[in-house]
């Protein structure tokens, strides 16, 4: 197969490649030959592009992702699904796809093992992961597009700069979380499954198999990735024609079969040694049932970032691409499937601390595909009127995207989300000195920016913000502050604890509930939270003051210059 597109129209469900909209070589001696330089040089382009974009943030990496690095280390050194060693199994991740690549990365010695050029491999190596991943989905774009239009570079090369100028998705590549695989394995189902129509191999074991392989492992790199399941069904469905019911009931069985049956061991297996049937992480984030209102408020924002003028004319042009005649609906719908689910996924999921959209992923990918097989396949298919209109368009709202974008994506390079490196120094490394000078032993420490401090601690770790502590979870998603107050001040007893801004207010760890507790203050903050510590911890009284004057002093420093150094000692 050429991957050559044919004016006549296709028949939706028919299990021909002429039905998608494509001939063979031997089928059309007009089908022009190409080659793969020209999406290769395309795909190059691309991630030098991202990969440009991602290096302005630096050593950049959230603090959330680093709780996976602990995990990654225990699973690694033996101790199990543990954040440190000591602690109970607590599913307080939700990416065991990701997870298991860092395990495989740490175990070959890739990673959390040394520094390169002064550059920690706990830094290094999950952003060579998240540029490998940025490859993989403009190879996919590129094997897509090679299948529906002539000039399907156009396609990659427009994908790689629209992708590349995205700080949503360049920034979330890059954090060290598991966006990169969960946007690489969307587009290469989206990808995949044009692949099965043109080649009128839609009903095939191999495509019903691998869709449904895809969407696990998307589900096992975000809870929210399940909704990929749905893509190959409907697409039979939305293509079925009078008598191929059963063929292609049989085929969505198949291929939801290949997701439920291993998806639905991993859920037993869940169950089994974490007593959850969903991951700690959700119950802590207190995720409540879809509602009208909170998917058009968080789907309105979405396009807004993107820009309007933007969004209307790529869903204008990708309306038109379904319902013209001589387009491949069948194929652009494989297309249009994930990229309408992921965003419903998005619009139901209750909004992100972390800002810029971090749950849309892989909503840009598969956005930008859409638009790009829409566009050129409509221009190779007009006449000079349509093809300047659609690049005039075009033209003018991205470069109204941009404009809009660019203040934003200042914003977010010059302060980025909570840093892992910020909080190893800010938290990690200050309550060791804590416990050095107040010389405590065995202490322990409550706090809610747990990633840096699992990673750099010699103390006994608690989450105050619920995602690896079960009954404080449960308590975040009762809205009981004052049980997690009681679990925290009887059964926990930290030693020290550390609560600011909304989690001292969200929790009650203020200033006259520690001192009514017995624990004393090391460092305030103007927010009335701070550092405190058990009073009957203090086996050296004497010592508070001269703690204080230094806590005074460091805290400042460590905010100053914790966001770019990353020690590497554990």
């Amino acid at each position: 197969m050429s991957g050559a597109t044919t004016s006549a129209p296709e028949i939706p469900g028919q299990s021909t490649p002429q039905a998608a909209g494509v001939t063979s070589d031997t089928s059309n001696s007009h089908t022009p030959k190409r080659s793969w330089w020209a999406d290769g040089a395309a795909v190059a382009a691309g991630g030098a592009l991202i990969a440009l974009h991602g290096s302005l943030l630096g050593r950049w990496v959230v603090d959330d992702a680093a709780i996976t690095f602990a995990y990654a280390r225990s699973i690694d050194e033996g101790l199990g699904p543990v954040q440190q060693a000591g602690a109970a199994p607590v599913e307080g991740y939700s990416n065991p796809a990701w997870l298991g690549l860092l395990v495989v990365g740490r175990r070959l010695g890739l990673f959390d093992h040394r520094a390169v050029l002064g550059v920690p491999d706990l830094i290094l190596f999950p952003k060579a992961l998240g540029m490998l991943c940025a490859l993989g989905v403009l190879i996919a774009i590129a094997c897509a597009a090679r299948r529906l239009v002539t000039r399907s570079w156009l396609v990659t090369a427009g994908a790689g700069v629209l992708l590349g100028a995205n700080i949503s998705f360049v920034a979330w590549m890059f954090s060290g979380l598991e966006n990169p695989l969960y946007a690489c394995v969307a587009t290469v189902l989206a990808a995949t499954l044009v692949r099965a129509v043109t080649t009128g191999n839609l009903l095939g074991r191999w495509p019903a198999v691998a869709s449904g392989l895809l969407a696990l492992v998307a589900a096992l790199t975000r809870p929210d990735g399940a909704v990929l399941a749905g893509v190959y069904p409907l697409l039979l469905l939305l293509t079925l024609r009078r008598g191929q019911l059963w063929p292609r009931a049989r085929a969505a069985a198949l291929g939801t079969a290949a997701f439920a049956v291993p998806y639905a061991l991993f859920i037993a297996w869940r169950h089994l040694v974490f007593g959850r049937f969903v991951p700690n992480t959700a119950v802590a984030k207190a995720q409540e049932l879809p509602d009208a209102e909170l998917f058009g408020r968080t789907t309105g924002e979405l396009l807004t970032f993107a820009g309007w003028p933007l969004v209307l004319v790529a869903a204008a042009l990708i309306g038109i691409a379904l319902t013209r005649p001589g387009m491949p609906r069948a194929a652009l719908g494989a297309v249009a499937l994930p990229l309408a689910l992921t965003l419903c996924a998005f619009g139901i999921l209750e909004p992100d601390w972390m800002g810029m959209y971090r749950f849309a992923t892989p909503v840009w990918p598969l956005g930008v595909l859409a638009l790009g097989l829409a566009a050129v396949g409509l221009a190779e298919r007009g006449g000079p009127r349509p093809r300047a209109f659609i690049a005039a368009a075009l033209s003018a709202t991205l470069l109204l995207s941009w404009s809009a974008q660019g203040e934003r994506a200042a914003a977010f390079r010059a302060e980025p989300t909570l840093p892992m490196c910020l909080v190893v120094h800010r938290d990690g490394v200050m309550f060791n000195e804590y416990a050095d000078r107040l010389g405590t032993r065995d202490a322990s420490v409550l706090l809610p920016s747990l990633g840096g401090t699992l990673l750099t601690s010699d103390l006994k770790v608690y989450d105050l913000a619920g995602l690896t502590e079960p009954t404080i979870a449960d308590a975040l998603a009762a809205g009981d502050a004052e049980r997690l107050r009681r679990y925290a001040f009887q059964d926990l007893r930290p030693t020290f604890v550390h609560a600011v801004g909304v989690w001292a207010r969200k929790t009650g760890m203020t200033e006259p509930r520690l001192t009514a507790e017995g624990y004393l203050p090391l460092y305030r903050t103007a927010d009335g939270g701070g550092d405190w510590v058990r009073a009957d911890a203090v086996a050296h009284p004497e010592r508070l003051g001269p703690l204080r004057a230094w806590a005074a002093r460091a805290v400042p420093d460590a905010y100053e210059n914790g966001r770019e150094r990353c020690p590497t000692h554990h």
